[in-house]
């Protein structure tokens, strides 16, 4: 089915294909939330057709859980409001599920969304890589080495010191990675209702508390919204639970793992090696779905489901890999990237960016005072420095009344500041 069949607005109930009863029971919780509403607020809020809801709200008057009021001033139309069975019968819906709000898609429709939208569908080119690096001093190797990796659809390692600007690099990676995607709100599993849209994660091209064209567009399901390819990270706080299915017993509401969340985009596992658990055990979590590209997940009930792994996976560390896995392990992931010291000319490049940034004033051999610093210490150049040490110079400055100055006797203070003699 092509995307643009996947993203029209159903206009039957039958269209929806979800279960008739989580489409119910969803109603009544909403009119248990607003109370009385009419046609216009209840397809605002369950994001669907007034055709389907009609046909839902037919149900609901025929078995007496529902009754008709007039109109109000500010009213569209005829009121629909509880009656003493239907109140009932939403409480008890409530206590199976706290989920409220636009109807969800069902699970095999977002695997063909996730499909149509394939990451690995995506081409990128040096020209792409060069655009979206155009103001960030990069060594000229990566391109000829992320970029292949990025088409290859295999998991990626980046290794090195840390400094080296591995997640800054990996994060901008999404932007030559095709057009915005059409995600849902939520996802249906049977009777179950599975939240999926994150703002952390999920960043709409529209302003959602704005009208725009898009958002109603009569023929584009208001199920979905539009977003940028997402990049969703986990560092050390990660661990295995946060990659299952999550209920919560208070709110009673399942909530999508973070790998699912960056289905079309990329997942960036930072700091690989600091979690919890043993690198082995994290590393092995991933073979079935690098290989396969299909993950499993559990819901509450027990139902065991597959769902797309359509990821670029990137480990990122400043842990040798041979410390993380062995030599069989790492030639799954493909691509082994690592990121190293740069040259004192990209240095230098960095340093005035850095400065122009801040519309830093820098008094005449600032520069030439870090670089002897540097030799005296015998330190590597990384990407980070930079800005770490103009950032701690201008404070020291700001401190003195001198804001915006740079001088080598700040410098030398923040150089003092930032490195650990031992």
């Amino acid at each position: 089915m092509s995307l643009l069949e996947l993203i029209k607005q159903p206009r039957m109930l039958e269209e929806t294909a979800l279960d008739r009863e989580l489409l119910l029971d969803l109603t009544l919780k909403h009119l248990y939330d607003g109370g009385a509403l009419d046609l216009q607020q209840l397809v605002d809020r369950m994001a669907l057709t007034g055709n389907v809801i009609e046909a839902i709200l037919a149900v609901l008057r025929k078995d007496a859980r529902i009754e008709i009021l007039g109109a109000k001033e500010n009213s569209a139309g005829l009121r629909y409001q509880l009656t003493e069975l239907g109140s009932a019968v939403a409480k008890n819906a409530y206590l199976r599920s706290g989920y409220i709000g636009r109807a969800p898609i069902t699970i095999d429709h977002y695997r063909q969304l996730v499909e149509a939208q394939s990451i690995f569908n995506c081409t990128v080119s040096k020209e792409q890589l060069k655009n979206v690096f155009t103001n960030v001093v990069i060594n000229e190797q990566l391109y000829d080495q992320l970029g292949p990796a990025l088409h290859s659809g295999r998991a990626i390692m980046i290794y090195g010191a840390a400094g080296t600007g591995k997640t800054f690099i990996c994060k901008h990676l999404a932007r030559c990675l095709g057009d915005p995607i059409h995600l849902p709100y939520s996802i249906a599993v049977g009777r179950e209702i599975i939240q999926f849209f994150d703002p952390l994660t999920h960043i709409p091209i529209y302003d959602v508390s704005e009208k725009s064209s898009y958002h109603f567009d009569t023929r584009t399901d208001q199920r979905l919204i539009l977003c940028e390819r997402p990049v969703a990270i986990s560092g050390g706080e990660l661990t295995m639970d946060r990659l299952e299915l999550r209920y919560d017993p208070v709110t009673r509401l399942n909530q999508a793992p973070i790998q699912l969340k960056a289905n079309n985009g990329i997942y960036i596992i930072d700091d690989m090696g600091r979690q919890r658990m043993p690198p082995v055990d994290l590393l092995n979590r991933w073979i079935v779905p690098m290989e396969e590209h299909i993950d499993y997940l559990t819901l509450g009930t027990g139902q065991h489901f597959p769902v797309p792994f359509d990821t670029v996976l990137i480990f990122s560390t400043n842990i040798h890999p041979l410390k993380l896995a062995d030599e069989a392990f790492l030639r799954r992931l493909g691509y082994k990237i690592h990121f190293t010291d740069i040259s004192k000319q990209h240095f230098t490049l960095i340093w005035e960016n850095v400065c122009r940034e801040h519309n830093a004033i820098a008094e005449q051999g600032v520069l030439e005072c870090v670089f002897e610093l540097y030799i005296q210490t015998e330190k590597l150049f990384f990407p980070c420095q930079p800005r770490d040490l103009i950032g701690l110079a201008l404070d020291i400055a700001a401190f003195k009344n001198k804001k915006g100055q740079l001088s080598k006797e700040n410098m030398m203070l923040a150089w003092n500041t930032y490195f650990i003699d031992i």
